[in-house]
């Protein structure tokens, strides 16, 4: 018994010691060597035999790229002598790419917090710029690209930020990146695929939130979790997981519940994959010892956009609803028959059919929350909120290899988007925030984007909070001269609190709990007009905040809980934005 104590104890001290090392050796200036990393994103399959492709690699496609959905398609396949029938309702390929360690975070009353994070390694520049990370195959497999790494733009911004993809910033001098290709086009959104690279993004590239996902309905997701080690708690071997919450997954293979599933170990890269079924928001997060690791920072959010935002322009949304989505057994509302001789609606059915005939065609650039097939859920602006909460004392405790107490966790500061007023409003210059000079000198928040960034131990900056919560409308902006309509996306991954948003002076209209539309079985819309939400953690709500007819001015997205006013002893911001009309 003792010799086989003394081996453990040797090997678990070898072990550590050779962590110890990679956490130098990755924070030094050169690439370094990976584990067994691997990137994932076919570009067709059986559901999506078409490949999009993009003529210009430079600019990433959007959703717009996507052909438009004119009801379920039928077709056959022969596979080993075995005819397959698939419905094949349009969509295509979306691949992203992150990291699983940890990083740091800087709270609004100037605290640097130590986190367990995702981190992104793929859409590099359109997270930074606060957009969804996600992207067509044909731009994911267009690898990474540049003669430096990310995260390595100098402070004073010199003339190499543009090819660096813009993903952080550091006092350090520009890393060159090894696998840069000369004769390929320069690539800041790709995957980034070389496994000496994926280590040397990946270690300290955690944000709060997470990597912003987001694709549409019918879409197929691949995205690959690379586990690149925690830097700052070399004694840690955590596995990681992505789970994502409330989503209807096919398959519990893919659900990230580790005693239902499996997990990645460090070094190690897995590809989750999912079909997109049901429209509205939903989250995910990290699924190992869930109280530890959704408090220390391991969330993110999600959301699926309806089929209906495809539709040809001059469709009738009623049509698609009672007719096309009808063709389709995933979408299609059936009616059961009772014993009695009776007919029941469908229960089960994710989005009823309207009740009434609204007469609402689709114009081309409209977007819905859902397939409502009235156009009540058309909204212009996508704001995407994350509610969450940081105990300072359990993060210190994470940071210090001393023993977490779960039973005193108590969050100290209140979060949208990783962030606490006035961070939440992220303009530099503004009244009460980051002043010009001051944003100038240490880079942060960046100037175009608002992205807030925090110096690591490796004394490098990296933008960790890429997120504000500004929300700016134009009272006149709509389409005929209307208000614009933002439709707040909000998603609490909270593990300690309950919390509330109110607003005054602009009501919210609730459309849909939990990514489901807010509709009775009789096809009535059951949306609710009010000043405040409340919602708990592992909940989210889809709210529309229309401008038509408020007058210009600044008004508070804010909770009316006064103790989450404020960031930690300073009895100042807390969990409130502004919302901007103009």
């Amino acid at each position: 018994m003792a010799a086989r104590k003394t081996f453990f104890r040797f090997c678990l001290f070898t072990a550590v010691l050779c962590l110890a090392g990679l956490s130098a050796r990755a924070q030094s200036p050169t690439a370094q060597a990976g584990g067994s990393f691997m990137v994932q994103c076919p570009g067709t399959s059986p559901l999506h035999p078409t490949a999009i492709s993009n003529s210009n690699l430079s600019v990433p496609l959007t959703e717009a790229a996507e052909p438009a959905y004119q009801g379920p398609v039928v077709t056959q396949e022969t596979v080993g002598g075995v005819a397959l029938t698939y419905t094949l309702n349009g969509g295509t390929i979306k691949c992203q790419e992150i990291s699983g360690g940890d990083g740091y975070a800087t709270m609004a009353d100037g605290n640097q917090m130590f986190m367990f994070s995702f981190g992104p390694l793929s859409g590099l520049d359109l997270i930074k710029n606060g957009q969804p990370g996600t992207l067509f195959a044909a731009d994911f497999n267009n690898h990474y690209n540049s003669p430096t790494l990310p995260s390595v733009c100098g402070r004073a911004a010199p003339s190499n930020c543009a090819s660096a993809g813009a993903a952080g910033i550091s006092s350090n001098s520009a890393i060159s990146d090894p696998t840069y290709d000369a004769s390929r086009p320069i690539s800041l959104n790709g995957a980034i695929a070389d496994p000496a690279t994926i280590m040397t993004v990946g270690v300290l590239n955690g944000n709060i939130p997470a990597p912003l996902i987001a694709f549409d309905e019918d879409d197929e997701f691949f995205l690959t979790l690379s586990n690149v080690g925690m830097i700052m708690r070399p004694d840690l071997f955590e596995e990681h997981t992505v789970h994502f919450h409330g989503y209807p997954n096919a398959s519990s293979y893919y659900d990230g519940v580790p005693d239902a599933t499996w997990a990645i170990n460090i070094g190690g890269s897995a590809t989750y994959y999912y079909l997109a079924p049901d429209a509205g928001t939903y989250f995910w997060h990290c699924h190992i010892t869930p109280p530890e690791h959704l408090q220390m920072g391991m969330v993110g959010q999600l959301y699926v956009r309806p089929r209906q935002n495809r539709l040809p322009a001059g469709a009738s949304l009623y049509t698609a609803a009672t007719t096309w989505y009808q063709q389709d057994l995933r979408t299609a509302c059936l009616n059961t028959g009772n014993s009695n001789g009776t007919i029941s609606p469908d229960i089960l059915c994710s989005t009823p059919q309207p009740a009434i005939n609204t007469a609402f065609n689709h114009v081309a650039g409209y977007k819905y929350a859902y397939n409502d097939g009235d156009g009540s859920t058309r909204y212009d602006i996508d704001v995407p909120i994350q509610i969450h909460g940081f105990d300072p004392n359990f993060h210190f405790v994470g940071m210090t290899f001393n023993p977490e107490g779960f039973a005193d966790m108590k969050d100290k500061y209140f979060l949208l988007n990783g962030r606490s007023y006035p961070d939440t409003v992220g303009i530099v210059g503004y009244a009460g925030g980051p002043s010009t000079s001051a944003a100038s000198a240490a880079g942060s928040p960046d100037a175009a984007s608002g992205a807030i960034g925090t110096e690591d131990s490796d004394g490098r900056t990296r933008f960790s909070q890429p997120l504000p919560t500004l929300i700016t409308l134009d009272s006149h902006g709509g389409p005929g001269g209307t208000g614009q309509r933002a439709l707040l996306r909000i998603a609490d991954l909270d593990v300690t609190e309950y919390q509330t948003l109110a607003s005054l002076g602009m009501p919210m209209q609730l459309v849909g709990f939990n990514a489901k539309l807010l509709r009775d079985q009789a096809g009535n819309n059951l949306y609710i007009t009010t000043n405040s939400i409340t919602l708990g953690g592992g909940e989210s709500l889809d709210v529309i905040l229309d401008s038509t007819g408020i007058p210009p001015g600044t008004y508070f997205l804010y909770t009316p809980n006064l103790d989450h006013l404020s960031n930690d002893a300073e009895n100042f911001g807390g969990l409130m934005t502004e919302v901007v009309v103009k």
